[in-house]
């Protein structure tokens, strides 16, 4: 198996997608930020500082599915035509569990604008709560289902 993103020089390069049919592409990723119960409590009751924690991270979330390109330097900017994510709070972690779904019709997957909303929505979290706790720790982000495109379906065992 090769890898797309190197020449036969071995150079990184984009990879060309001009000759690939426009297809209706979706892709989710998950991802958590394990937290103490305290900081949960205070993140579910609204009495973070810094506002509405979960609405920040929500926001976040999108506007950097939106940025994926600009951060991730082989990644084709790609006309996202709908983006959500859902943080939702468990106490059997205990923190905040992260989805990010992506929809574009391109020539391209969008696994990568999936990651990177989830990364950042766990970094703002991360971000407006660090104050009262240092010690989060944000895990588990990985893709859970990818269709669209010559390569078809895929979701990640449960």
């Amino acid at each position: 198996m090769s890898l797309t993103h190197f020449d036969d020089q071995g150079h990184a390069h984009m990879v060309d997608v001009s000759d690939k049919p426009i297809t209706a592409r979706i892709a989710t990723a998950v991802g958590a930020v394990r937290m103490g119960a305290e900081t949960l409590a205070l993140i579910t009751e609204g009495r973070a500082k810094k506002g509405d924690v979960l609405g920040v991270a929500r926001l976040a979330g999108i506007m950097a599915a939106k940025k994926t390109a600009d951060l991730i330097p082989l990644c084709h900017p790609l006309p996202i035509t709908k983006v959500t994510l859902d943080l939702t709070p468990d106490p059997s972690l205990p923190g905040i569990r992260v989805a990010a779904t992506v929809k574009t019709g391109g020539q391209t997957g969008v696994e990568m604008e999936a990651l990177t909303a989830v990364s950042v929505a766990c970094l703002t979290i991360f971000d407006m709560v660090k104050a009262v706790e240092k010690s989060m720790v944000i895990e588990a982000i990985h893709v859970t289902l990818k269709d669209g495109g010559k390569s078809g379906r895929f979701e990640a065992a449960p």
